[in-house]
């Protein structure tokens, strides 16, 4: 008896299956951490916590990943809570796209996948050109006002806090606790919603375009040439999705393309795919989706430039270590 050939339609679901539960639990995650947020951290108390002065807060917010390790499905709801507390828009933007690039976690799982493959060098370089590209995006937005990127909804939520978010009095644990129930509730339906959208447009162009068997006979051809080597594979992480913690080991994999397209493959990803387009909409306005969607391509892509001059030196310093 012969197998019946595999079904296109079957392959679309197995691929919006695999992203839908991949990320679906860090959304979980980030909106129980904005449920958390809304009711136990006082209004203001992350103003506090940061440098006064606008730069330096914009420094230690793209580093903020390194204590609090959050990935890039869960960020979203994060951040619109921290906004609402008093994050000022420069170091939330910061903190929102190194986050999940600037974390212990990712920085492991990058250095065992191209383990044997200077593993330094490229958890290093991923490390160190996400960070600058966050901080440069961080210092932009702080030159805007929240209204020109912020969605309605937000703002509202900056004017009026949640009631009992805060306060001198002793606080109700129990009424904090449903606080944060429903505020993570609330915070889950209206991100899952858009994160629904972006993994089924994902998981048609990943099955029925991008693995196209033509479409995989110019790679090869792609990977040579260093214009178009790492736009192609930041495309790749737009279109596929991954995961910030899983990325490396898909692309660790592939022996045709350059390890500086590589590393724009890692820092774009995280930064901006397919599902975060629609995460960004949540809390962003379109024109500020669309203009950071082009900032950060033209920021990797350029850093990728400059890296690929650095290269080689970056390498022999790897090798001189004892």
């Amino acid at each position: 008896m012969t197998l019946p050939a595999p079904s296109p339609t079957g392959d679309i679901f197995f691929a919006f299956l695999s992203i839908l539960l991949e990320g679906a639990p860090f959304i979980l995650l980030g909106a129980l951490i904005s449920g958390v947020i809304d009711a136990w951290l006082p209004s203001g108390a992350m103003d506090r916590l940061l440098p006064k002065r606008a730069f330096p807060a914009i420094l230690v917010s793209g580093l903020l990943g390194i204590i609090f390790p959050v990935c890039e499905c869960a960020i979203v709801p994060v951040i619109r809570r921290l906004v609402q507390k008093g994050l000022p828009l420069g170091c939330a933007m910061t903190y929102m796209l190194s986050a999940p690039i600037v974390n212990p976690i990712v920085a492991l799982s990058t250095w065992t996948a191209f383990m044997g493959r200077d593993p330094g060098l490229m958890t290093g370089s991923r490390l160190g050109m996400g960070y600058v590209i966050a901080v440069v995006a961080g210092l932009v937005a702080w030159r805007f006002r929240a209204g020109s990127i912020l969605k309605d909804a937000v703002l509202a939520g900056m004017a009026a806090p949640a009631a009992g978010g805060g306060g001198g009095e002793k606080a109700d644990h129990g009424r904090k606790f449903v606080q944060a129930m429903r505020t993570a509730q609330r915070d889950f339906l209206d991100v899952a919603l858009y994160f629904v959208v972006g993994v089924a447009i994902a998981s048609i162009l990943k099955t029925q375009v991008f693995y196209r068997p033509s479409l995989q006979e110019g790679m090869a051809l792609v990977a040579g040439n260093h214009w178009i080597a790492a736009p192609v594979l930041m495309v790749m992480a737009f279109v596929l999705s991954l995961c910030s913690t899983t990325d490396a080991f898909i692309i660790a994999a592939d022996n045709l393309f350059p390890a500086v397209a590589k590393l724009s493959f890692l820092v774009f990803g995280p930064m901006l795919d397919l599902k975060l387009l629609f995460l960004y909409a949540t809390v962003l306005k379109p024109r500020a989706v669309a203009g950071m969607a082009v900032f950060l391509f033209v920021a990797v892509y350029a850093a990728g430039f400059g890296m690929e001059a650095l290269w080689p030196w970056l390498q022999t310093l790897t090798l001189m270590k004892p």
